[in-house]
């Protein structure tokens, strides 16, 4: 993983003390509330319905054992006692004093981390595969471009203004589980029929008010010239983007707008002419970065056997643990989804367990997952019994990954001042409804999402059944989607009809899983079924 140098230091602590400054002032009274505002969204840092909320930037979810206890000292010391993990594989605190938010910044930067740009009108924190370098199925890591995209924008004077928050995904597997087509550029490391490393650039994907999967606007991009691409479309979009409007601002307005055809024309004559003055990141600073990916030294002669004699440890095996690249190891997924608890939140004491597993077990590494989950990349297939063990004891060991109750959730109305409606509690009904797992086994892979507002910080859209909160006359009201995807078969869920109360949510959804029982063929998941038999006799069972 990467590791920062003397400049990455520099700028870091750098920020810190401007910031501490920035909040003396605003505690002073020499800053009102509309001068701070800027200032403290560019650290990470908003105001809430109760109290400020910091997200730390986790760049393409990966951190060691070191910085995971960082992030449990925070929750304990600073916090309630715990943290949320998000879909941009971030980690937030909902708890915070503006007193104590510089010393947050301080103890963050002693282990490498920080909280700029994870939000505000900036490149957000560049997300990639969970998996990655470990996956089985991946052609490489794709871990050093999202880290040269972090580093080269990072602070760039052209990107610095943005018309809107700018999202970014890196992956290099045909499954995709980075959701890179709802993102503003979702790139995918392939090889062309010469056997050259590039990318499939996509651009112009994402949620909230007006959801889009992005199309396919560069089929060949060669990995050399990645940065002066993104360079390009970044260009075209805060040429052309409308700023006069806050709901038309996101480069996927603009791509519908202009169409496929005219915005890809414009984004390569763009392209040429940055060409023309060899602005792409040097081979040799990619290479720098590379050398921080090298793979862990893997032994090997390894077990490939697991003994399965423990029936509950043999259904977690079955459910959360992946296959990896090098013989006699497993990527193991820790779920944050216990029954009746909110979906990615983990206390203080098992952030801390988590890194003591890593260090023990995973060679000092963690990545948090798109799906507000914990990866442990790279587990001795002989160890996982014994890292079950201690994960079960801690009630980390849910065996539900891509089942029902494997929820995304935003935070909702118990948290944030966006939001209409609360999720958490609705997250909480459903997975108690589908608490046996059994019953979860039987449905399959079934992605739920939950958002409490528009915005979609929950993905709504992009579930399999999607769960959408409004405001209707100052009542708590919930919208069911059917239909949607986030993988490399993305589609956008639809609303099935009227909206519902808490409770009728929870039952509707019930409902809607029966029909997929009932019709489903072998083989089939719920989005499949769905596809196939249309909406009609899912909006029987709900409304007849």
């Amino acid at each position: 993983m990467y590791k920062y140098d003397q400049y990455d230091q520099a700028i870091v602590d750098a920020r810190v003390a401007e910031f501490r400054d920035q909040t003396a002032r605003r505690l002073s009274g020499a800053l009102s509330e509309d001068q701070f505002k800027p200032l403290r969204l560019k650290n990470g840092l908003y105001l809430q319905l109760h109290a400020y909320m910091l997200r730390v930037a986790i760049p393409y979810g990966t951190l060691d054992s070191r910085q995971m206890r960082m992030l449990g000292h925070i929750a304990r010391k600073y916090d309630r006692g715990y943290g949320h993990f998000t879909t941009r594989q971030n980690i937030q605190y909902n708890w915070i004093k503006l007193e104590q938010a510089p010393d947050i910044l301080a103890d963050l930067a002693t282990v490498e981390m920080h909280a700029i740009q994870t939000s505000g009108e900036s490149i957000r924190n560049v997300s990639s595969d969970q998996y990655a370098g470990a996956a089985a199925d991946e052609i490489c890591d794709p871990r050093p471009w999202a880290e040269l995209i972090r580093q080269a924008t990072t602070f760039h004077p052209e990107f610095s203004y943005l018309p809107r928050k700018f999202k970014i995904a890196v992956t290099a597997a045909d499954e995709d589980r980075a959701a890179i087509r709802l993102h503003d550029i979702g790139l995918k490391l392939v090889r062309n029929d010469a056997g050259e490393l590039g990318f499939e650039v996509y651009i112009g994907g994402g949620m909230g008010r007006t959801p889009f999967v992005a199309p396919l606007i560069r089929p060949f991009l060669p990995v050399d010239n990645l940065f002066s691409y993104c360079e390009a479309a970044l260009r075209v979009w805060n040429r052309w983007a409308r700023r006069d409007n806050i709901h038309k601002q996101r480069i996927k307005i603009l791509v519908h707008d202009l169409g496929q055809e005219e915005f890809t024309r414009q984004v390569e004559v763009e392209w040429q002419a940055i060409l023309a003055n060899n602005s792409d990141v040097p081979r040799a600073e990619f290479d720098r970065i590379a050398a921080f990916f090298e793979p862990p030294p893997f032994e090997t002669g390894l077990p490939e056997d697991v003994d399965r004699s423990d029936p509950d440890f043999a259904v977690w095996l079955d459910q959360n643990v992946r296959a990896h690249k090098a013989p006699g190891y497993a990527i193991v997924n820790i779920s944050l989804k216990p029954t009746g608890g909110i979906p990615g939140d983990a206390s203080a004491d098992q952030i801390d367990l988590m890194a003591d597993l890593a260090e023990r077990y995973s060679f000092d590494e963690l990545r948090v997952t798109h799906a507000q989950n914990i990866v442990l990349p790279h587990v001795k297939k002989a160890d996982l019994y014994t890292l079950w063990q201690a994960l079960d004891a801690a009630g980390l060991a849910s065996a539900n990954l891509d089942l029902i109750s494997d929820i995304i959730a935003c935070p909702g109305l118990d948290y944030c001042s966006l939001a209409n409606a609360r999720s958490i509690p609705v997250a909480q009904k459903i997975a108690g409804r589908f608490a046996d797992l059994g019953r979860q086994k039987e449905l399959g892979e079934l992605k739920l999402k939950i958002s409490g507002c528009i915005n979609a910080c929950g993905h709504h859209h992009a579930g399999h059944i999607g769960i959408l909160g409004v405001d209707r006359k100052g009542t708590e009201n919930y919208q069911l989607l059917l239909g949607g995807s986030g993988a490399e078969d993305a589609s956008l869920a639809k609303i099935t009809g009227p909206g519902f109360s808490e409770d009728g949510v929870v039952d509707a959804v019930e409902k809607a899983t029966n029909v997929y029982l009932r019709e489903r063929q072998d083989g089939e998941r719920f989005v499949d079924t769905y596809r196939r038999v249309g909406m009609e006799p899912f909006k029987e069972a709900i409304y007849g």
